[in-house]
This record gives structure tokens, sequence and C-alpha cells, in this order.
């Protein structure tokens, strides 16, 4: 492969992604870590991503900024976001992962409804105090400094002792077999508190990360109540995931 297509793949991968290891880079592309470093090395000093411990992360991971018009995939991401706000109703008590389809969730929600949101989130949370009719409670705890996500053992107390009606989750890696994925360990400690807090857990993802996989799993599919992409349900890239007890959206 030629170098300008594997640093096409790392672009499309960390710009899907938010955050990408080396290792796993050099895996797909079957070519050294040292290979990968340079390629990644290369488009930092380009700008194009940030180089971080063992990986890479995209610019928009890091900085939100209101009305972002370079979030990647945001076409997509707005389908989904406008599915979801159709879910919520008066009075909810929500909680919100983090992420850039979380994000224009937040912006769509109507600013006479009243919901009460709980958010890891320090996007999401900065975003939701927009809305006056949104009771919104951060759950602090230690802050990774890309994601500005807080993760720890503060955060999980504090979700042990809820039960809301709607769990959303961005997410990382999503396939039917391995369920939701990431690679981050801490994320998915306050993931999973997430999901057993909640009622019903909705999971958000673009097509594009419909079967992949990482590392650690999350959940499987088993405790996940509805599915929102922005396909037609019908649409055959979902075939994987009829045989379970999913609503598609």
């Amino acid at each position: 492969m030629l170098k300008e297509e594997r640093q096409k793949y790392i672009l499309d991968q960390v710009h899907l992604h938010h955050r990408v290891l080396l290792n796993d880079l050099a895996d797909f592309l079957d070519v050294s870590i040292d290979t990968v470093r340079r390629d990644v090395k290369e488009l930092a000093k380009e700008k194009k991503l940030k180089k971080v411990h063992g990986g890479a992360t995209s610019f928009g991971f890091m900085n939100f900024t209101k009305d972002d018009g370079n979030i990647y995939l945001q076409s997509k991401k707005i389908q989904i976001a406008e599915k979801t706000v159709s879910l919520l109703s008066e009075g909810q008590v929500v909680l919100m992962s983090g992420g850039t389809t979380n994000m224009e969730v937040a912006k769509m929600i109507p600013r006479k409804l009243p919901l009460t949101v709980f958010t890891p989130s320090l996007h999401v949370a900065m975003q939701l105090l927009e809305l006056p009719e949104v009771e919104v409670i951060f759950l602090g705890g230690k802050l990774l400094h890309e994601a500005k996500f807080a993760v720890g053992g503060t955060v999980v107390n504090a979700l042990n002792q809820l039960r809301v009606d709607l769990c959303i989750l961005g997410t990382g890696y999503l396939d039917a077999e391995a369920g939701l994925t990431e690679f981050d360990w801490e994320v998915i400690q306050v993931k999973r508190a997430m999901i057993r807090a909640a009622k019903k857990t909705i999971i958000l993802s673009v097509s594009d990360k419909l079967h992949s996989v990482q590392k650690f799993q999350t959940c499987d599919l088993t405790a996940v109540h509805t599915l929102v992409t922005e396909l037609d349900p019908s649409d055959p890239m979902l075939d994987a995931f009829r045989p379970f007890d999913l609503h598609l959206i």
C-alpha cells in the first residue's frame, strides 16, 4: 500500500472513531508500528490530526464549537439526532454520554422540553446549558484531557445510585456478535454503569461504525433496547442486528 493510501486510511479512522491506536493501525495495514508512527507524525505536522501517546486523535474530538461545520459525517449524525430527539418526552430523566453524535442530539432538543439530564461529558453538559428547561447534572470525576469525559470511581458510584428513564450512548465500535466495544477501560466502566442505571438504553451509531470491534466489551446487544442509525430500518446493513430484540430506528 502506498504511503498516500495508508495516510488516507489513518485519517478516515481518526475522523470516524475520534481516537485510534498505533497498534490497531499497524495490524490492519500490515506494516510495522514504526511505519505507522512516521505516518502519524507527518499528518500531525500537517495539522490533520493530533499525535497522542500510543495513537492519534482528531481535533474535533478535543474541541467542539457552537454550530461547528467540520464534524466528520455530520449530515448522518444530524439524521440520527433527529430520530433520537423524537424518542424524548416531557419530564424524562436521561443519561447522555459524550461524542459528536450526542452533541448533535443536545443541539436539537427543543428549548421548551423539560428534561433532567445527567452526563459525564463536559462538552455535552455545556451544550445542554443552552436549554432553559433542561436541568443539567454533570457527573464529575477525573476528566480525560482529549474527550473532556469524566471517569473513575466517583462517577461510577454516582451512577450506581441512579435509576433513569433513558440512557443515550454514543458508539465507538459496534458489531452484532461482539456488541458495543471500546479500547479505553475507564470509559467502559462508566458506560457499563450508565447502562445499569437506565430502564432503557439507546445506542447511536453512524453506519460507518457498524461491524467494527475493539478490545474490550461494554455490553452485548441484549442490554440494548434501541439502535438508532441514519439508515432506513429495512436497510440490509442492519440485517445482522435483526435476530436481537432490538428496536431499529
